[in-house]
């Protein structure tokens, strides 16, 4: 599938869906929730098929959910990211609930990749208010996304040293899950720290001295390892642990 059938087939999903059309607009759908698509084309259906109001999408996309097929997540991030600027809580709600839902790290890392990661590049402050009780949240995979969110954020701003403050903001804001104890949700925040040491290895180095040596924070062996990742060696030898 080519960019342009892609955005033709969200084009097709979205007149049907403004008709009242949900059932041939989902039979349009079923196709590539049977198969493997790239994830670029199921964002362009995505981004395509989103109406303008974001409660005119709620029955369709828990329709797409109950088909559980990992494109259908993509498709469902891509949608909801198009109503970020719109109405961030309500989208974050809306992640929060087909994470839950889901109940696989890949359907995780999909939307953290897509939605909250996103809203931290667009929204830094109102993004970070409402992911602030995800890190608490009883639900593992939920604590895993405050990790791909923030290393999406850090895969996008790239080093930027306008975006050093921020930087350590992020990592500040992680302090809590160092004691991270389920192996699903500390994999995703070992993945945060590991591309925030890709792109800002000083501040990370300097933070993970301080948890380590100063507060007495000791996390566990696989976050550090995680964190060291891509640190050059004269910064990884600092860390010693």
């Amino acid at each position: 599938m080519r960019k342009r059938e892609a955005v033709e087939l969200g084009n097709w999903v979205r007149s049907l869906l403004d008709l009242g059309d949900a059932e041939r607009a989902f039979s349009l759908l079923q196709p590539l929730l049977q198969r493997r698509v790239p994830f670029p084309r199921l964002e362009e259906v995505g981004r395509a098929m989103a109406l303008p109001e974001l409660e005119m999408m709620d029955p369709f996309l828990e329709r797409i959910a109950a088909s559980r097929a990992e494109g259908g997540w993509v498709i469902i991030a891509a949608a909801l990211q198009c109503y970020l600027e719109a109405d961030l809580p309500a989208v974050f709600a809306r992640t929060r609930a087909f994470i839950v839902l889901a109940d696989v790290w890949y359907a995780c890392d999909i939307f953290g990749e897509r939605v909250p990661g996103p809203a931290l590049l667009q929204d830094f402050d109102t993004a970070l208010s409402l992911l602030a009780p995800w890190r608490h949240d009883s639900n593992a995979w939920i604590r895993r996304t405050v990790g791909v969110a923030v290393h999406h954020w850090a895969k996008r701003t790239r080093g930027t040293p306008e975006c050093t403050d921020r930087a350590q903001v992020l990592l500040d804001f992680l302090e809590p899950l160092l004691e991270e104890r389920e192996t699903a949700a500390l994999k995703g925040i070992g993945w945060g720290l590991k591309t925030m040491g890709r792109y800002y290895p000083e501040v990370l180095t300097h933070w993970l001295e301080e948890q380590l040596y100063r507060r007495g924070k000791y996390p566990r062996r696989l976050m550090v390892q995680k964190a060291i990742t891509y640190l050059p060696p004269p910064f990884r030898a600092r860390i010693r642990w």
